[in-house]
């Protein structure tokens, strides 16, 4: 492992000063050092899902602070550390929460994470996310499994420079890996979780959507709105990484009840669902484990 990240740091050096701050080997050889674990399966835990770390035997973990090129989030719920370690028997990294698009950060910033996991030489990634409930038998407190997704947050991650050694056009066809979309089925039934399975459309954000814009997005055929994952899941494509994902439904969108939508609520909603959640999680990884 340290031998290819060593040769890849060598090849990534000829970039230019613009980019040599987001190396994802030069990150990946820092996480490395922190630990002789070398997981396939790596997990970023998004609003609603942080309480997942509690049931995680942590072996090792940093900030995302003291890792070069790591954008550190701002938001509530997400604490920005890198864990390694296991949910159960399964040897797992998890990202502890993310960077947002809306915070101000790049697109470039926002998936370097992701960049940096497929240096590490991780395979799997499962993306977690709260979201508004557009489908009308989606209730606050249920789960889905992402098939799909839409891309309505005005830009791409593959857009500009072409990170090296990989490809510009990349085919999205299965963006969401079936056979990890079944795992996740598996891991629903045998903890008893009601499980949906949808089409999760991406925004920028921060502001809520209208309820307008919730009446076009089901006919657009979401399922479910969130403020990201979507590049995190372009962006592993292009890393060839297969990829899961998995929304709590924390809230009805706009329009969708009569509640009005705060961050609070997200927060709260996740709140009630967190051993849920953790469960969900914990079977998932040990279902990949023992499957690998």
């Amino acid at each position: 492992m340290m031998n290819a990240i060593e040769t890849r740091i060598r090849f990534m050096s000829k970039r230019s000063p613009a980019t040599a701050s987001l190396d994802p080997a030069r990150t990946a050889a820092q996480l490395a050092q922190l630990t002789r674990l070398r997981p396939t399966l790596a997990i970023v835990l998004g609003s609603g899902f942080g309480h997942a770390m509690e049931r995680m035997q942590v072996e090792a973990g940093i900030s995302y602070a003291k890792l070069t090129g790591f954008p550190h989030p701002s938001v509530g719920g997400h604490s920005g550390t890198v864990n390694f370690g296991w949910f159960g028997e399964a040897p797992v990294c998890v990202l502890s929460g993310r960077a947002h698009f809306y915070e101000g950060h790049s697109m470039a910033e926002v998936t370097f994470p992701v960049r940096v996991l497929a240096a590490f030489g991780i395979k799997d990634v499962l993306l977690t996310n709260a979201a508004g409930g557009i489908n009308r038998k989606f209730r606050a407190g249920d789960f889905m499994s992402i098939e799909d997704h839409i891309n309505f947050m005005g830009t791409n991650p593959l857009r500009g420079e072409l990170a090296p050694e990989r490809e510009r056009f990349v085919d999205l066809t299965r963006t969401y890996d079936p056979a990890l979309g079944a795992l996740m089925q598996r891991a629903a039934r045998s903890t008893k979780v009601k499980l949906h399975s949808g089409v999760y459309l991406g925004v920028s954000g921060p502001s809520y959507e209208t309820p307008a814009e919730i009446r076009a997005f089901a006919r657009f055929g979401a399922d479910a709105v969130g403020m990201s994952t979507v590049p995190e899941a372009i962006v592993a494509r292009q890393c060839q990484l297969s990829v899961a994902g998995l929304s709590c439904i924390t809230n009805l969108a706009a329009g969708r009840s009569n509640a009005l939508l705060s961050h609070a609520d997200v927060l709260a909603s996740g709140e009630r669902v967190k051993k849920t959640a953790a469960t969900l999680i914990e079977r998932f990884a040990e279902l990949h484990a023992e499957r690998d």
